[in-house]
Parts: structure tokens; sequence; C-alpha cells
């Protein structure tokens, strides 16, 4: 049976880190959905059409990468997917409380779906959407740190505030 794996996410914006996991899992796992999480509570830098339209730009060369979106619990959206895996990224040892809580809750509500945790290579350990963000906001440079396509679209936001 073909295995599919969501990486969900606001992907808020896209970063390098989130491209290295989803790259490295698009040659573990027959499919590999980002699933970008839509949160009302939240307002974000990109709407969801351009974050959609950004990560599959950045992956159309990967016809196993797929792009959806999601509200409500994930594990909902997993199994209505079909997928038998949830993938997360763990960049320092401070995100592995939060996401070790969150991947015993998804197994207790769904014990049939498992989390696969995976870090991104070395250089992008750093490297967080929010902190993009803040870098950008204030003038810094981020290049390497994001696609092109996002510090271009970065760009294109600020000039137009």
């Amino acid at each position: 049976m073909p295995t599919l794996a969501v990486y969900p996410g606001s992907f808020d914006p896209l970063t390098n880190g989130h491209v290295d996991i989803i790259t490295r899992g698009a040659r573990l796992f027959d499919r590999i959905v980002i699933a970008i999480l839509v949160n009302p509570d939240k307002k974000p830098l990109f709407e969801m059409s351009e974050r959609v339209d950004i990560a599959r730009e950045v992956f159309k060369h990967l016809p196993n990468v797929e792009v959806d979106t999601f509200e409500g619990l994930l594990v909902d959206y997993v199994e209505r997917r079909g997928a038998q895996v949830i993938v997360r990224g763990l960049r320092a040892v401070s995100d592995f409380e939060y996401e070790f809580q969150m991947a015993l809750m998804n197994r207790r509500l769904h014990d049939t779906i498992e989390t696969v945790f995976m870090m991104p290579a070395e250089q992008y350990t750093y490297i967080s959407s929010r902190l993009i963000k803040e870098v950008f906001s204030l003038g810094g440079r981020v290049h390497g740190m994001v696609p092109d396509m996002v510090e271009e679209r970065l760009r294109l936001k600020a000039a137009t505030k």
C-alpha cells in the first residue's frame, strides 16, 4: 500500500527549512501533502491563496508533492485524506516538548496515524517563519533562508505598504 504523508503548517512564509523537509519527505514517502492550516485567529502575512501558489510553484518539479488546505483537527484531515503519516519538523530541543505532546494527543485521537519527526539540514535549524517575518520587517536580509520566490513576494509586500 502506498504511503501518504501529511506535512501540516501555516507556511507563512515557506522557509528553506520547510523545503528541505518536504524534499526529503518526498523521497521517503510515496506521496506527501503540504497541508496549509486555515487558522482564522491568526493574521497571516500571506493570504491563503498566496501560500498555496508559492508552495505549488516551489514544488512543481516534484510530482509526488501536493498542496492542500485544511481546518479543524489535523487527525481528522489526515484520516479524510487516507494518509498514514504526519510529518513534523524539529529544529531544536525547544520544539521537542510541544511536538511530543501533539504527537501523543494525535495518537490518542487516532491510533493508526503515526508521527514522523524530521530535522532540517543543519544550516536551517534556526529558521522559523516567525523569525523570517520579524527579520524582514526590520530590514534584515533573508536571502538563503527562504526560496527566491518567497523573498520576491516579501519585497512586493513591503513595497505596497
